[in-house]
C-alpha cells in the first residue's frame, strides 16, 4: 500500500494562497509529494518548480482607458538562480478579451533611449492585433482609439512595459500603437495576428500636438524617416486613412463567433 503523501502545512512555501481572476476572490492551493513529484489541489494548476518546489502563476488584468486594449501583469517568480514568468497566457488573453488571438508573426525590436515608434496601425479588415511586452531595459507603451465614430476617438492610455514587472499589452486590431524607449538597448518582442503588409500599414504622428501623447520632458524623440512625414490625426481622418469603429467592432464580432 503506497504511503499517504507528506501534508504541507499553512506557513511552508508549499501552501498558497493567490487571488484569480476567474474566480475574483482568494484559492488555497495545497500541495504535496508523491512519488518523487507534486499534486496541486484547488485553485489552479502548477505553472513551475523552484528548488523542488511547485508554484501556482496567475495574472492580474486590468482594460485600459481604450476599449479592447489590456493590461496583462503576471506573478514573477525569482531567487538566487533567475526568474520565472509566463509573459502570455492565450486563456488570461481569451477570458479579458472574449477571443483569442491567432498568432502570426513575432517581431523583436531594439531601441536605443529616445526612439518613439508608431502611431502605427493597420487598415481593417484584417488589420494586425498585438501583444507586446519589454524583455529588456523599460519603454511607454502608448495605446490610441484612432477609430473613427469610437466614444473614446483620439484618447490614449500608457503602460510602461520594464524588465522587472514584465507586464504586457494587448491591442485589438485598429488601435493605434506607440513605443518610446526609456533606456538604451531596449528590446520588444511582439506576438501579431497578422503578418506585414507594406500595403496595409499606416502612420500617424506622435508629436501630433492635438493627441497630447504623454513623451517625456527629458527625451528628445528620434523618429524615423517613415514617422516623421505621417499626417496628424485629423490629416488622416480627412484622407480616409483611419478604420472604423463599426468596421473594428463587426470584426471582433467575427472573432468571438
Amino acid at each position: 500500500m503506497a504511503a499517504e503523501p507528506d501534508r504541507i502545512e499553512d506557513r511552508t512555501p508549499h501552501r498558497l494562497l493567490y487571488v484569480h481572476p476567474s474566480y475574483g476572490r482568494e484559492v488555497s492551493v495545497q500541495v504535496s509529494r508523491r512519488g518523487g513529484g507534486v499534486v496541486v489541489r484547488g485553485g489552479g494548476a502548477c505553472h513551475g518548480r523552484r528548488g523542488g518546489h511547485c508554484y501556482v502563476a496567475h495574472v492580474k488584468v486590468r482594460e485600459l482607458a481604450v476599449p479592447d486594449a489590456y493590461e496583462f501583469t503576471p506573478d514573477v517568480f525569482s531567487d538566487d538562480r533567475g526568474l520565472f514568468t509566463n509573459w502570455f497566457r492565450s486563456d488570461e488573453l481569451a477570458e479579458a478579451a472574449g477571443r483569442p488571438l491567432t498568432v502570426a508573426q513575432t517581431n523583436h525590436s531594439v531601441s536605443r533611449r529616445g526612439v518613439v515608434r508608431g502611431v502605427h496601425f493597420a487598415l481593417v479588415p484584417p488589420g494586425q492585433a498585438k501583444y507586446v511586452y519589454c524583455p529588456r531595459g523599460a519603454a511607454l507603451d502608448i495605446v490610441v482609439d484612432i477609430r473613427v465614430g469610437s466614444p473614446t476617438f483620439g484618447r490614449h492610455d500608457v503602460v510602461q512595459l520594464d524588465d522587472v514587472d514584465l507586464r504586457g499589452v494587448f491591442l485589438a486590431e485598429g488601435l493605434g500603437h506607440v513605443v518610446v524607449a526609456l533606456s538604451d538597448d531596449m528590446v520588444l518582442c511582439y506576438l501579431c495576428s497578422t503578418g506585414y503588409d507594406p500595403a496595409r500599414e499606416k502612420g500617424i504622428t506622435p508629436l501630433d500636438e492635438e493627441l497630447r501623447l504623454p513623451l517625456p520632458a527629458d527625451v528628445v524623440p528620434v523618429l524615423s524617416p517613415k514617422d516623421t512625414a505621417a499626417p496628424t490625426l485629423r490629416q488622416a481622418a480627412d484622407q480616409g486613412l483611419l478604420p472604423t469603429y463599426a468596421d473594428c467592432q463587426a470584426f471582433y464580432a467575427g472573432l468571438r463567433g
